[in-house]
């Protein structure tokens, strides 16, 4: 038996400090390791949602799992190849314990910064294909689309002006138009007061003025009435409001715990390469006479 005292000594110094082999062997089987565990999340994922109202785990639940899972996919992925990366680097046999421990560590870490990069550059280059693929079909579109534009634009500035427009033309009392007039003018007195606001008295009276006299119903009804549809129009507004809100959020939070992830992910690869570099260290080799013999005879 040949116990660790027994290796030749070899001459650190002109050796590299990094097993590039025993790294990128790492690297590949935690991005393998982390695509399976992210397959799996997505699949439990998707069987844990339902697309019915009342059914299935809330969005709260698919946030928290979906954190949790990140973590552990990191902690996982990132622990195998660690210690692979450990354990498969070349012993470096006249070396203090301090620096094995401390290039240990590094493999840890390359090992994962090389994973974490390839993973990357896959994720990047699927959104490249997805927005070359838009591109592509934008820039057919505007050759169809070049004709319609200067007449849309022309409508877009005649429309931006149309309050103002219809404002020099009110009277006093109900103004004989169209229907489709009527609706135009109405919308545009309705988009003015959810940009701004509020609706002024003087709007609202003139809108009030419109319903009564389509709907036959009296003023006050028809002030209820355009009180009830702008009470509406600005909860609505409320609502796109903090849908954005909440959007921000939990964009803020994404970004907030895949550092978390990535950084436990750093740590458990590091710490997993230094077991596994001690594992390395620490392992016996057997030899019979067999073995030495041909030894001998090479």
């Amino acid at each position: 038996m040949i116990t660790p005292a027994d290796y030749p000594v070899v001459d650190s110094q002109s050796r590299s400090g990094v097993s590039w082999a025993a790294i990128f062997a790492g690297a590949a089987a935690a991005a393998s390791v982390s695509l399976i565990l992210v397959v799996l999340g997505a699949g439990l994922g998707f069987a844990a949602t339902s697309p019915w109202a009342d059914e299935g785990a809330s969005a709260k639940a698919l946030g928290i799992s979906t954190i949790v899972w990140l973590l552990l996919t990191q902690i996982i992925a990132s622990g195998m190849g660690g210690y692979l990366a450990g354990r498969l680097r070349v012993k470096w046999a006249n070396l203090h314990g301090d620096e094995v421990y401390f290039r240990d560590t590094a493999h840890g870490l390359l090992s994962w910064a090389v994973a974490t990069l390839v993973a990357a550059m896959l994720v990047l280059g699927a959104a490249g294909n997805l927005v070359g693929a838009g591109a592509s079909a934008a820039s057919q579109a505007a050759s169809v689309s070049m004709a319609a534009g200067g007449a849309a634009a022309a409508n877009a500035d005649k429309d931006s002006m149309g309050y103002f427009v219809d404002s020099l033309f009110r009277g006093d009392g109900p103004a004989p138009v169209s229907d489709d007039a009527a609706n135009g003018v109405a919308a545009r007195i309705l988009a003015k007061g959810i940009a701004s606001g509020t609706l002024p008295p003087e709007d609202r009276a003139y809108l009030a003025q419109l319903v009564a006299q389509r709907t036959r119903l009296s003023q006050a009804e028809a002030q209820a009435r355009v009180d009830q549809v702008m009470a509406e129009l600005q909860q609505l507004k409320t609502d796109a409001k903090q849908a954005a809100d909440t959007a921000a959020k939990v964009a803020a939070w994404t970004a907030l715990w895949t550092f978390v992830a990535l950084l436990c992910g750093a740590f458990f690869a590091s710490f997993a390469a230094l077991f596994g570099g001690r594992q390395r260290d620490r392992v016996l080799w057997l030899a019979d006479d067999y073995v030495a013999h041909r030894t001998i005879q090479r």
